[in-house]
């Protein structure tokens, strides 16, 4: 699919154009919200609304690329992640795991029909170490190449390329072992 549309739509909505700003956002905020979704669980919504809050000042006047624009709103998402499991971890309540009734679901459990793209999202990366999963999740969801992956990690393009490699092949050789049943 050619970014052409979306780049038509955010220079428009750079322009201030409000119709733009709609199809900008339809356009990405699906990718954000799995991406917060696994960082985040329920608190992904709302921050998803600080994210596009925090974007919103930076719109108007914006000037590149529809791959610049993703970076920019990947790398805030990424920073209030960290903003939010700093403020859960000062948190003084908490909920004890064995009370919150999470029931793990089995590869084998799902049928691909059924299948959702959050569903993906979580059955790949529960595979993978914290590290690879992040990769795999910007370079994914986030639709960024190797370079603004490692500018938003702080890691180096090889660093990121290797971390993906080890990556996609772990998960080649989970689900090789792994039957999906019809």
């Amino acid at each position: 699919m050619s970014d052409e549309p979306l780049q038509v739509a955010l220079a428009a909505a750079s322009r201030g154009d409000e119709a733009a700003v709609g199809v900008v956002y339809r356009s990405l905020h699906p990718h954000l919200l799995r991406y917060l979704r696994y960082h985040a669980g329920p608190s992904a919504e709302e921050l998803a609304s600080e994210v596009w809050l925090g974007i919103s000042g930076r719109l108007a006047g914006f000037s590149g690329t529809v791959d610049e624009f993703r970076a920019l709103l990947f790398t805030i998402a990424r920073r209030r992640v960290f903003d939010h499991r700093r403020r859960r971890s000062r948190s003084v309540s908490t909920v004890p795991l064995t009370d919150v009734g999470h029931e793990h679901v089995e590869f084998e459990d799902v049928t691909v029909e059924r299948l959702t793209a959050q569903g993906a999202v979580e059955l790949l990366v529960r595979h993978l170490p914290p590290d690879q999963a992040e990769i795999v999740l910007l370079r994914v969801l986030g639709e960024l190449d190797v370079d603004e992956v490692a500018t938003i990690t702080g890691k180096s393009k090889v660093a990121v390329r290797v971390a993906q490699h080890r990556a996609l092949r772990r998960l080649q050789q989970v689900f090789a072992h792994t039957r999906v049943r019809p």
